[in-house]
């Protein structure tokens, strides 16, 4: 990656002094969580996909989840005591987070959004998201991403 390729996500997290880890993978649109880990060669139980919501308060909130499971809206909306939640529109996710569709990482959005990590996370030593941009993707420790994003652990996938 050359130096003005960097996301907000990266940028921050070496302001930050974070250990990460970048993985790049060839994309120019959005692939799959599945893909992504088949192209990055790792175990997709520790890729995890960043997906925004809104709920019926007109709050946003974001949810990371592993890219083989489902978010599960009710579990969802429960864990943020909100009556329901839905999924943004594609369309608003770049002006709402900074970041497209497929390159969406809870790290660096234009606002911070509460933010909900699924419970397997906490099992593992270190989780892979999105870094900012299609193509590319970090690796890091759930405790290192908690220095630079407030988040919560709940059980949040479909069973």
């Amino acid at each position: 990656m050359k130096k003005d390729e960097k996301t907000n996500a990266v940028r921050l997290l070496q302001q930050k002094k974070i250990e990460f880890e970048m993985h790049e993978y060839p994309a120019t649109e959005a692939v799959s969580g599945d893909e992504v880990a088949r192209m990055l060669n790792q175990d997709p139980n520790k890729v995890f996909k960043t997906l925004v919501t809104v709920g019926k308060s007109n709050i946003n909130y974001v949810f990371v989840v592993p890219v083989l499971k489902e978010l599960d809206l009710k579990k969802a909306a429960k864990a943020v005591g909100e009556k329901s939640i839905a999924m943004i529109k594609s369309r608003e996710l770049l002006p709402l987070t900074g970041y497209v569709h497929g390159g969406c990482s809870p790290i660096g959005m234009k606002k911070f959004f509460r933010t909900t990590i699924d419970r397997t996370a906490e099992a593992c030593d270190t989780i892979i998201f999105s870094g900012g941009r299609i193509g590319l993707q970090v690796e890091m420790s759930p405790s290192e991403l908690s220095k630079v994003v407030r988040f919560e652990y709940e059980d949040i996938t479909a069973d």
